[in-house]
């Protein structure tokens, strides 16, 4: 079984300082496209997993956010790295789906796909709701904040958080 990131998107890979509806509003971090390409090269799959409320919202339609998401891998591949695959919710909020966070849905469905060993596995996000979706679904979970204390690391970028995980997987 292999080890995987589930990262999430807006506020880890991309500054959302408004909502990225088109992909002209998609800004990735400076750091973004490195610190992905280090998990690749460490042997870590990684996956997106993203609530987009925006489309059961009516703000945008699945064919935008794909024409987003194809920006972000483009993006994304200048630096090296490889996003392995996307997963999205995109019901509205309080819709009650499954598969949105803070359930686990997505990731155990990329981890059933994938083999993925969960336990050896991290969800990355800037959100509660990331925290918990990784908990429920059995990884490690990093915070990109304050501080989180229901994670088990709090940092302030993706950058730091991979530099966190790969401290913590070097370790073993």
């Amino acid at each position: 079984m292999e080890k995987a990131v589930f990262l999430d998107r807006d506020g880890v890979i991309n500054d959302h300082v408004r909502y990225v509806n088109t992909p002209e509003d998609l800004i990735l971090f400076e750091e973004a496209g490195d610190a992905i390409k280090r998990l690749n090269d460490h042997g870590f799959k990684v996956f997106v997993v993203t609530n987009q409320g925006g489309v059961g919202l009516g703000f945008m339609k699945e064919e935008m956010l794909q024409n987003i998401h194809d920006k972000m891998i483009t993006e994304l591949k200048k630096d090296g790295a490889v996003i392995d695959d996307i997963a999205y919710c995109p019901h509205k909020p309080k819709a009650g789906c499954a598969c949105r966070k803070p359930e686990g849905k997505m990731i155990t469905d990329l981890a059933g796909k994938y083999k993925i060993n969960l336990s050896e596995s991290y969800m990355v996000g800037d959100r509660d709701t990331d925290i918990l979706a990784g908990k429920k679904a059995g990884t490690k979970t990093v915070f990109i904040g304050k501080y989180e204390p229901g994670a088990n690391h709090s940092t302030k970028s993706i950058g730091s958080a991979v530099d966190w995980i790969l401290d913590n997987t070097d370790k073993k």
